[in-house]
């Protein structure tokens, strides 16, 4: 059994190349806003420090996640919104 030394093979690490790969493939508004929200998590848990030019695309998806969510609270409604 061959394990690839770049990559751990982790359920969350699956998740996320799962979930980037519909955005890929359907674009952001591909995912749900439950599915938005996880991976948000699942990026800002990862560490890119180690290639900066990984880490300026994860900012860069993390800011059009939180555009893509906020566009959902405005055309669906939020629940949690107090106002």
């Amino acid at each position: 059994m061959v394990e690839s030394s770049f990559m751990e093979n982790n359920p969350e690490d699956l998740e996320r190349l799962k979930l980037l790969d519909i955005i890929f493939l359907k674009g952001i508004h591909g995912l749900s806003r439950i599915e938005l929200e996880r991976l948000q998590l699942l990026l800002e848990k990862k560490d890119y420090t180690h290639d900066a030019k990984a880490e300026k695309s994860k900012k860069k998806l993390l800011r059009k996640i939180s555009v893509a969510i906020y566009d959902y609270d405005e055309k669906y409604g939020n629940p949690f919104k107090t106002s």
